[in-house]
């Protein structure tokens, strides 16, 4: 089948859909991955196709609008921001993400824009299938992952899991005004279409493991947690990082990934600092937050293959996106998140149910004082290690993918 995944956000919210498409065009689908342009090499040598929409995240959270988001100190405060720059973008990238699913068979709409991808194959009378690597839906058994995680009681945490449901709804009303003005579909709106989703029981799956998450008893049948789905990555290690790795003892990696900060100068000081209180080696990923250091037992890198570097490491501190804290669970190595905004308390609060973090520091409270004691626990207490290793090992007997395509042979039939 001639496959289409789009999907939107920053490298995390794309890269596993790399991995994917890889293993679906193995299995000899044509698969053409849709979303940022900036993008467009993490698939080469996938046998994916790329289709590239015109918006740039990167630009957008540099923004004066994206630099608001840290003005806000809670989870609602935080997605109504995000709604608001979310609403203009989906515009934008409609017609894009309508050129690249003309001549598809199939819509895996993925990701943040699900619910427009929904919508396009509605209008283009397509099957579509559900990608996400989040558990969205609302529940009772936990808090709502957009909103940070935080147990409101079975009724709170439905209703603020209906709350996000309804705010990303909101997101895509002109984008399907689009639709209907300018592409000639006949569509109802966001809401309608995700509610006739949901009694047709229509297929969503998750690109996670049953290890970390469990799935939750009180969602509707065809919701289905998959399994982890690996980005696609062939990339070496630069020499530079190769020659500090053999330098010395296993080092810390620190990495904020997509997330940006107010003052990166000062929270850089502050790892290092803590790097020494805590007796360790580091390794500075310098990311979209700009963090950057040099000493003689700190290197600063860029963009480097998470899967090559992180098994080597005494310990990864990230902002608990997605798609790191899956790389740092395959890893098997002790972490301490540092939980920046939306979905990332609540992975960093699944880390710690696991056993292999001692502690989260959210960005917030991120000092020297707060860090190095979180350090310290991480790399000298055996049982988080023992911990790690234990639920990789089970991670790596599992197939996402497996899943995936099974679903799509039964949409086939």
């Amino acid at each position: 089948m001639r496959l289409v995944i789009m999907t939107a956000g920053s490298r995390g919210d794309v890269a596993p859909y790399t991995g994917l498409g890889a293993r679906l065009a193995r299995s000899g689908h044509e698969v053409t991955l849709v979303t940022h342009a900036l993008f467009e090499p993490l698939t080469a040598g996938s046998g994916v196709r790329f289709h590239p929409t015109s918006v740039d995240p990167h630009a957008e959270l540099h923004s004066e609008r994206g630099r608001g988001l840290h003005a806000s100190t809670t989870g609602l405060g935080k997605l109504l921001r995000i709604v608001s720059m979310a609403r203009s973008a989906a515009e934008e990238m409609t017609d894009d993400l309508v050129g690249a699913a003309r001549g598809a068979d199939v819509v895996l709409a993925a990701g943040a824009v699900a619910p427009l991808g929904r919508a396009i194959a509605e209008g283009l009378s397509l099957p579509s299938l559900g990608l996400f690597l989040q558990p969205q839906h609302p529940t009772g058994e936990f808090g709502a992952p957009m909103l940070g995680g935080r147990s409101l009681g079975t009724v709170g945490n439905h209703l603020g899991g209906l709350a996000v449901t309804t705010a990303v709804d909101q997101v895509f009303t002109r984008a399907v005004r689009r639709l209907r003005t300018r592409h000639g579909m006949t569509l109802t709106g966001p809401a309608a279409i995700r509610r006739a989703h949901e009694r047709a029981r229509r297929p969503v799956l998750h690109g996670f493991s049953e290890v970390v998450v469990s799935r939750p008893r009180d969602w509707r049948p065809g919701l289905e947690i998959a399994g982890y789905w690996w980005p696609y990555d062939t990339r070496s290690l630069p020499v530079e990082l190769e020659e500090f790795l053999a330098a010395g003892p296993a080092p810390v990696f620190i990495g904020l990934g997509s997330a940006t900060v107010p003052d990166p100068e000062r929270l850089s000081g502050e790892i290092v600092r803590a790097l020494r209180e805590a007796g360790l080696r580091g390794i500075i990923q310098q990311g979209w937050a700009g963090l950057a250091a040099r000493t003689d037992d700190v290197i600063t890198v860029g963009d480097v293959p998470h899967a090559l570097l992180f098994p080597r490491m005494a310990a990864v501190v990230h902002h608990a996106g997605a798609g790191t804290t899956a790389a740092v669970l395959r890893a098997g190595v002790p972490t301490v998140p540092v939980p920046v905004q939306f979905d990332a308390g609540f992975w960093a609060a699944r880390l710690v149910a696991l056993g292999t973090a001692p502690c989260a520091v959210p960005l917030r409270r991120l000092t020297a004082n707060t860090l190095a004691p979180a350090l310290r626990r991480a790399v000298s207490d055996p049982a988080h290690r023992d911990r790690a290793r234990d639920v990789a090992r089970r991670l790596a007997e599992e197939d996402g993918v497996a899943p995936v395509l099974a679903a799509l042979d039964r949409l086939a039939t």
